[in-house]
């Protein structure tokens, strides 16, 4: 593996863990990527989170 691909290699691990940690982050603030906190397209889950406007 050549210095170019390890750098890229090394870049992505590190954008894919930063994803990775905030999406662990909003789903223990309550937060959905199936909501998105809107719950006029949730089809009322947002209500069993508490997560209601």
């Amino acid at each position: 593996m050549n210095t170019g691909t390890a750098v890229v290699l090394l870049i992505l691990c590190v954008v894919v863990a930063l994803v990775i940690k905030s999406m662990i982050r909003n789903k223990k603030s309550g937060k959905s990527l199936q909501c998105g906190m809107d719950c006029s397209h949730c089809g009322g889950h947002c209500t069993q989170h508490g997560t209601t406007q």
